[in-house]
């Protein structure tokens, strides 16, 4: 029996942190993108993470930052994770690493099984791994955008050289049945449970939290 863990991403109030943590979340995120309906500026973020109870996880979504952007973040808000949702190399993220001495997450994007290879790729650089559908060739958004993609590629692979998570069109109806496919511990969600996009709602984090940590193997 393994306990599963849930990251509520794209937080932009004190209800959706409050939620997110008695809900029984291990992640908060939030979005540092500004073409994100969930972005939020520095002296927000900085007063969301203070209210973020003790022993939850902090996370910063970046796309693609520099350095002076990651510099500007990592100053301004205190943080556990980063997380790189663009096209990051493999060396980048090491970069990131040494750089910041902060657990980095990558973003890794499926669509098929031509796009598994580079999971062990990025797994042999990063402290964890978020595997979320590949958004369209026109999306604005690298992530967030509610789509899934086949969980049954991820079938049997409970184990990389690093954690993964499992993201993409996650919802609290579907959220139970793509643990069971995919042997998934940790789940992410972000659009699955807003009623507008980066409008949380409550209710959603609710049935969502309760349903994947009630998934158990």
């Amino acid at each position: 029996m393994s306990d599963i863990r849930v990251k509520i991403c794209g937080l932009r109030s004190a209800d959706d942190i409050s939620t997110a943590a008695k809900a029984g979340a291990t992640y908060v995120g939030f979005v540092f993108f500004p073409k994100s309906p969930r972005h939020v500026e520095f002296e927000q973020a900085a007063e969301l993470a203070g209210l973020v109870p003790f022993g939850l996880c902090k996370v910063a979504l970046t796309v693609n930052a520099t350095d002076d952007e990651l510099d500007a973040i990592t100053a301004a808000v205190p943080l556990d994770m980063l997380q790189l949702h663009g096209k990051e190399s493999p060396e980048r993220v090491a970069e990131v690493k040494a750089r910041y001495g902060l657990p980095v997450m990558k973003a890794i994007g499926v669509a098929d099984a031509s796009d598994l290879p580079q999971i062990d790729l990025y797994s042999a650089v990063a402290d964890q791994l978020l595997i979320d559908a590949k958004p369209p060739k026109d999306a604005a958004l690298p992530g967030g955008n509610g789509l899934a993609f086949d969980w049954r590629l991820l079938a049997g692979r409970k184990y990389w050289q690093c954690p993964w998570m499992l993201a993409g069109g996650l919802t609290p109806d579907n959220v139970a049945e793509a643990i069971r496919m995919t042997g998934a511990l940790q789940v992410d969600v972000s659009s699955g449970v807003e009623t507008a996009p980066g409008q949380k709602n409550a209710a959603l984090i609710e049935r969502f939290t309760s349903a994947a940590l009630a998934a158990r193997d």
